[in-house]
């Protein structure tokens, strides 16, 4: 399917809305779903992404004190939910993770602490990984997640990419495990100038590709901006969709 740029997207369909008929069924906008993630700990950001405009996904980490609250907040706005799976990273900062999938668990290890991540947050429709920098490298571990996923249908694997030796879409596409990898992180700048240079980003991507995943996080900055930000994708010839909408089985070319 071909896609239009932004600017001649908008003016076909306001063509077609003053000539009192639908735009063209050809034209495609591009895509765009966001990834709201690290949410669980704190109701009141886990209530405001909840809250966000239009289908924004939330990934709330297991073990959280307030993750299944959140989770059953977001289900009631119609928003998916996703687990936010802990991974072990290259260079660990800090406690390690509740729910941490680690290298030095055996398969019955792996595949228990798996199962208590998943019923922890209720209304899981997909899973995407937290940190991971070192587990994603490993064809083993992530081997054994793709198992798990398969195991459940319908599960999605959304790579978060903390690293490019990630094995992860390659693993999914033997599994036959829907999965993706994200686009653009939004928020690694929380500057208001930075955000709105990240979203853009986010924008030629989805121009380009025909659709892009853009991952920020329940900063106040990053929520603030993505209220204003997101009512005003339409009028710009984008369509903000729900994240599961983009999942296919993954390709094994993928990088």
């Amino acid at each position: 399917m071909r896609y239009l740029p932004a600017a001649l997207l908008c003016a076909v369909t306001a063509l077609a809305q003053a000539a009192g008929s639908p735009p063209p069924a050809s034209v495609a906008a591009p895509r765009i779903a966001i990834i709201i993630d690290d949410l669980g700990y704190g109701f009141e950001a886990g209530r405001r992404t909840a809250s966000l405009p239009g289908p924004v996904a939330c990934a709330i980490l297991p073990a959280t004190p307030r993750g299944a609250a959140v989770a059953e907040l977001a289900a009631g706005n119609g928003k998916e939910v996703l687990l936010h799976l802990p991974l072990e990273a290259q260079h660990a900062v800090g406690r390690i993770d509740p729910g941490s999938l680690r290298l030095d668990m055996s398969r019955g290890q792996f595949g228990d602490a798996f199962a208590a991540n998943l019923d922890s947050v209720p209304h899981v429709s997909g899973v995407n990984s937290h940190r991971g920098s070192l587990l994603t490298r490993h064809p083993g571990h992530m081997a054994w997640l793709m198992e798990e996923l398969r195991a459940r249908d319908g599960l999605y694997f959304i790579d978060s990419y903390t690293t490019r030796h990630s094995v992860a879409l390659a693993l999914a596409a033997e599994a036959g495990v829907p999965a993706r990898r994200r686009d653009v992180f939004l928020d690694n700048d929380r500057s208001s100038e930075a955000l709105g240079r990240s979203f853009e980003r986010l924008k030629r991507r989805a121009r380009r590709q025909g659709a892009a995943i853009g991952i920020g996080h329940p900063f106040p900055e990053t929520l603030a901006f993505l209220e204003q930000a997101l009512p005003r994708l339409r009028d710009e010839g984008f369509a903000l969709v729900p994240l599961s909408t983009l999942m296919q089985p993954a390709a094994a070319g993928d990088d």
